[in-house]
């Protein structure tokens, strides 16, 4: 399964959610392309390896603790690792079940952050929950100290909910 950055722009400008889509970031001229790529036995190395310095390390878990949480909770559990072109940057592990569709561990690697790859790889996280399940609503829980991470949704739409659990407030975008 590979969904693009791409595909979420084409999803979101032709159902008129152009407020989350910025179209895609441009670098001289070339389209930087995200995909999310499920991980196998051919990168699942190399995904335990991206590294994503936060303020406090309790803020994002480790990928090999989102890998083994997936294999557990396997059938609501969505993991993928994050390309820029052929060229892995970062993960993302998604909550599916319940119809309760969560983005719930979310890292670029340090190597490529602050360079709007982020952005477009939580736009393609979204265009995946809106495409394969229908999302009508996503959460993101995010520590309620780490301010920068709240503010990095809130400019992908995402607004605070009411609903704090163990430390965690659940941002949520509504796509209606």
């Amino acid at each position: 399964m590979i969904i693009t950055s791409d595909i979420f722009h084409t999803m979101c400008c032709n159902k008129g959610i152009k407020a989350y889509c910025d179209c895609l970031q441009r670098s001289r001229g070339i389209i930087k392309l995200i995909e999310l790529r499920t991980i196998n036995e051919d990168n699942f190395q190399q995904c335990l390896n991206i590294k994503a310095s936060v303020e406090n390390k309790d803020f994002v878990d480790p990928v090999a603790y989102s890998l083994a949480e997936a294999w557990v909770y396997y059938e609501d559990t969505k993991p993928f690792a994050i390309y820029n072109d052929d060229k892995m940057i970062g993960f993302v592990s998604m909550y599916v079940g319940e119809k309760n569709y969560q983005i719930i561990n979310f890292m670029i690697d340090d190597a490529y952050q602050k360079k709007g790859l982020g952005t477009q790889a939580a736009k393609a996280c979204i265009g995946y929950l809106k495409k394969e399940y229908n999302a009508d609503r996503i959460s993101a829980p995010v520590a309620l100290e780490n301010t920068d991470a709240q503010k990095f949704w809130k400019k992908l739409g995402f607004a605070f909910s009411e609903n704090i659990e163990e430390g965690y407030v659940f941002m949520r975008l509504n796509l209606l």
